[in-house]
Formats: C-alpha cells, sequence, structure tokens
C-alpha cells in the first residue's frame, strides 16, 4: 500500500515538474522584469534536513539577465551575449507532502551552490528601465496556485563582481564562502510570516550572515547585517547595512609593507557607495626592506566605490606607537593595459598628513635598518603623502612635501650631538662646561621644510636652535643608506675668543671684529658629511668671509 502511494506521488511529482519549472520562471521574471532560463527542475520524494517525509525540488542552471532595457542585448533579444546578472550551478529545498490549496507552503532553508552575481556599473543602467515593485498586486497573487514560506537562503560557494564603468580600471572580485538571507519586517525578528513568498524575500530587507575571502590584503571578513529591498533596475543601488570582522589580513600582499591587520566596524549604504566607520590593529606595521616592527592603531571614515574599491578617506585617526597623526585622502586602483589586457599595477595613495602629538624617532624607526634612529624629539608635521604603485620599495616610491618642528632634538649619533653640545655652551661663551653638560639638558629646537623622493629626504631650509647658538643648514639625507650632505652656518651669541676662553681665547680677541656678522658674536661655516654610523661634523675654512666691521 505505501509502495503504491509512494509510487503515484512520484508520478505526480514527475508530472508536476513542467508547470513548477513554468512557475519558477514566470515568477522570477515578474519580479526582476528580467530575462530567466532555467536548464532543468527535478521533484523526488525524500526525507528533508529535519528528517520529515516529502518532496525534495532541485533546479540547475538557473540564469537572471538585467531589466529588459538595461543592456542593449536584451533590447535586441541577444541576451546570451552577456553575462547574466546572476547565475546559479544548483538550488534545492524541502516541501512537506501535505498541501492545503490555499494555504503557504513551508519551506524551512532553501540552499544554493555555485552563486555567481555579475553586478554592472551605473552607466549600465538606463533610466527608462522598469523599477521593481515593493510587491505583488492582487491579481498575481490570486493568480498562484503555489505559496511558500521561507525561513531562509543559505549559499555555499558564491562569487561577487563589481563591474566599474571606467575603462581603465579592474573590476572588483569578492570570493564568498558562504551566507545565509532571511526575511526582516519591522518589530519582528528575522522569521518569516504566513504571507512570505519566495519571490518577496527580494522586495523586503533581508538579514544576512556571511563569510568572505577579501582579496587583497588577504583575509577573512565576518559579517552580519541586512540586505535589500532589492532594486531590480539597479541592482547595485541596492541598501546594504550590517556589521564586519576582518581578521588576520596580510598586508605583505601590498609592496612595501607588511603586518597583520585586524578590522571591526560598521558600514551602511547601497552596494555600489559604502560608508564605513571602523578600528584597525597592526601590532607589528612594517616598511620594507627595513624590519622593523611598530604597533599602529588606526579609527577612521570612509567611503567607499565598491565597483573598484576606490577608497576616501575622510579621516584616519592614527596612533603609532606613541605618536598620534591624522590623515585624509584617497586610494585607488591603478590599472594599465598590455595587449589588450588590462592588468592591476596597484593603489595609488594620496594623503594630506597631520601629525599634531608625535616623536620623530617612531617614523624614523620605520625606515631605518639599524636600531637607532637619526633624530629622537617631540615632532609636529603637516605633509603630501603621494605613494604611486610600482615595483620598487615604497620608500623609493613615496613621496613627500610638507614642514615640521621637533622640540627636545637629539641627534641618535653621539658623536654629532657631542658637537652640538659643545657647540651650545661655547656659544653661551661657556667653553669649560662643554664637557660637564648632559646633552639631554640642552634645549633645542629644529624647524623647516622637507621633501622627499627616490628614497632621499631634502631639507632645503633647516633651523637648528640651542643656547648659545642657531644653525642653518640645507641638504640631502640618504633614507635606506644613511648618507648625510648638509652645509651651512652656524651663530653663535658669544665673540670667538669668550667661545675659546682663558688665555688662547685673549690671544684670539683681536679676531672678534672678523667674524661677527648679522648681530652673531660669530658666525662660522659648518658641514656635517658622511653616514648615519659614521658622520662628520666640521668647519668649512674655505667658505669664511671674514667681517670688516669695526
Amino acid at each position: 500500500m505505501l509502495t503504491g502511494l509512494a509510487a503515484m506521488v512520484a508520478v505526480l511529482a514527475h508530472r508536476a515538474e513542467p508547470f513548477l519549472r513554468a512557475r519558477i520562471v514566470d515568477g522570477l521574471e515578474k519580479r526582476f522584469h528580467a530575462r530567466v532560463e532555467l536548464d532543468s527542475f527535478h521533484l523526488s520524494l525524500g526525507n528533508g534536513l529535519q528528517g520529515r517525509w516529502g518532496v525534495w525540488a532541485e533546479g540547475k542552471g538557473l540564469r537572471i539577465w538585467l531589466p529588459a532595457k538595461s543592456t542593449e542585448s536584451a533590447a535586441t533579444g541577444t541576451a546570451d551575449q552577456v553575462k547574466p546578472l546572476i547565475h546559479l550551478a544548483e538550488f534545492r529545498f524541502h516541501a512537506p507532502l501535505r498541501y492545503e490549496a490555499g494555504k503557504t507552503v513551508p519551506i524551512s532553508v532553501v540552499l544554493l551552490q555555485g552563486l555567481d552575481v555579475d553586478m554592472p556599473p551605473r552607466s549600465h543602467v538606463e533610466d527608462g528601465s522598469p523599477r521593481a515593485e515593493k510587491s505583488t498586486t492582487g491579481d498575481e497573487r490570486g493568480a498562484a496556485l503555489l505559496r511558500f514560506a521561507v525561513d531562509s537562503i543559505v549559499c555555499e560557494g558564491a562569487h561577487l563582481t563589481l563591474e566599474t564603468s571606467n575603462p581603465a580600471k579592474q573590476p572588483t572580485e569578492i570570493a564568498i564562502a558562504h551566507f545565509k538571507l532571511t526575511p526582516i519586517r519591522p518589530g519582528e525578528a528575522a522569521h518569516p510570516s504566513d504571507e512570505s513568498t519566495a519571490a518577496e524575500l527580494w522586495t523586503q530587507a533581508m538579514g544576512f550572515e556571511a563569510e568572505l575571502t577579501n582579496p587583497r590584503p588577504t583575509g577573512t571578513i565576518h559579517t552580519t547585517g541586512s540586505f535589500g529591498p532589492w532594486n531590480a533596475a539597479d541592482p547595485g543601488e541596492s541598501p546594504l547595512a550590517g556589521d564586519y570582522r576582518f581578521e588576520h589580513a596580510d598586508l605583505s600582499d601590498f609592496k612595501g609593507i607588511a603586518g597583520i591587520l585586524s578590522s571591526a566596524g560598521h558600514f551602511e549604504g547601497t552596494l555600489r557607495d559604502l560608508t564605513v566607520d571602523g578600528e584597525t590593529d597592526t601590532p607589528d606595521f612594517q616598511l620594507r626592506p627595513f624590519d622593523h616592527a611598530l604597533p599602529l592603531h588606526t579609527t577612521f571614515h570612509a567611503r567607499v566605490d565598491g565597483t573598484n574599491g576606490d577608497t576616501w578617506l575622510e579621516p584616519v585617526d592614527a596612533t603609532l606607537r606613541h605618536s598620534h597623526f591624522t590623515a585624509q585622502g584617497q586610494i585607488v586602483r591603478v590599472v594599465e593595459e598590455s595587449g589588450g589586457v588590462q592588468q592591476s599595477k596597484g593603489h595609488d595613495i594620496a594623503l594630506k598628513v597631520n601629525v599634531d602629538r608625535g616623536r620623530i624617532e617612531d617614523f624614523l624607526l620605520l625606515a631605518t635598518r639599524s636600531g637607532d634612529p637619526l633624530l629622537t624629539g617631540a615632532v609636529a608635521v603637516k605633509a603630501a603623502l603621494h605613494i604611486p604603485p610600482g615595483a620598487e620599495p615604497v620608500h623609493k616610491r613615496m613621496s613627500l612635501d610638507g614642514s615640521f618642528v621637533l622640540d627636545r632634538a637629539l641627534f641618535g649619533s653621539a658623536k654629532i650631538q657631542d658637537r652640538i653640545t659643545e657647540l651650545s655652551t661655547r656659544g653661551l661663551g661657556e667653553p669649560k662646561e662643554a664637557k660637564k653638560v648632559d646633552a639631554a639638558s640642552v634645549d633645542s629646537r629644529m624647524e623647516g621644510d622637507f621633501q622627499m623622493a627616490d628614497g632621499v629626504v631634502t631639507l632645503p631650509s633647516l633651523t637648528y636652535s640651542v643656547p648659545g647658538a642657531t644653525i642653518q643648514l640645507k641638504g640631502t639625507y640618504g633614507v635606506e643608506g644613511g648618507a648625510l650632505d648638509f652645509a651651512g652656518t652656524a651663530k653663535m651669541e658669544a665673540t670667538v675668543s669668550q667661545m675659546v676662553g682663558g688665555w688662547k681665547g685673549l690671544l684670539l680677541s683681536p679676531l672678534d671684529r672678523y667674524f661677527k656678522k648679522d648681530g652673531a658674536g660669530t658666525e662660522v661655516p659648518i658641514h656635517i658629511n658622511g653616514t648615519r654610523e659614521k658622520p662628520e661634523f666640521g668647519i668649512d675654512l674655505g667658505r669664511i668671509k671674514l667681517s670688516e666691521s669695526r
């Protein structure tokens, strides 16, 4: 008896397959206002996920194109010449065997596998495209012989492509390991009611949970939130909001930097235009090829173009070890075409940076091979930073243009600092104190403009002040090798004789008038050459121009 009943149900299910397949295609076409194709649809008997006997429905090869007026090929009836908006390899769901006319059929979960979504740029969507309605009309509801209430949609293995209208940029590719969608209604939890239909899931906001792999930097993103309602005419304008957690992101995917980043935050907007607020932690941030790892923490507000990943930072609030700074600007992807094939060259970074509470050693350590930075002290900086894409290390590609003020400046080289300290005490006319003064106690200030290009820092105007002396320099500093090449003048309050002191100073007193200049007791030309590890500091006798003042 049971065998015969099962056989009869199987025959009825087989005969119902063409009808149900047509109803699925028709319902999706009305919902998306688009062309829909379904290669196959099959019904079979079996236990569901909860062990209940019923009917398994399985479809393969589902394709949905954009609305008819959204692409030229659709208008000419050649939709197969363009990528479908949605391509689904397979879907499955289980329905109870019992059915009552006029009542919804409860579906606990719809399983999807192999989902590809190709999101077109805004420029491919015309104003005349039909808009998706928020709900079906009364006639359409009455015509539906079967209605379903769906608890959730679960997908394993999805791929999202966000196309761009800019021919110089590549689309963004996002691999989604799995996600889950559930209906949401105002004042209710994410759970369906008897009035839900499978098609209506696309006309309301849906709750989602997802895990996806970020392409660059490589890492796993866990996210929850709400999506929809679906905008059939322009899917990229479909609303999206939620929270994310980004883990184990490897910054070495980008040339010139390294470290493992984690991030968490909130996003909202549309698939194409998102606003993101969040924070990041990178305990081991590094510049390559240097290997000094420093902790970097940021909070940020950003706008993100999902079609190409371009990001506008408005702004970033950051702390690098002991230094606080803000940055505002953009990070955009650059693509070049070679032999008709577009290839990503990397990202172009342009930022305005303001260091309001910084330590100069924190920044210099990032670009120093040795453990000792060239300088230490409290620094304030305003600069424009530009890092174009390229194969060279980041310190070679980086350019900077700005100004700085450095207080309590101390040179990392004891040799240089001892000479500066001696210059200060002698400039005050206290030569006997030169060997007694602690270098760290010397109140100093350094300020000037600077530029950086091709790994070389250029200082066209640098003023270094210590008690009793003011040093004005211009020159260059090589980031990688530490090469020093500076020349300028040192102006002391004391005269030559006062600087030397004792009986030697008395003998030199006739020379005082020749070295006095512009109100300074002594002015002499100086130079700093050599390298950071082996500096050479001295007076340029050949550049001395004796004053004739009396």
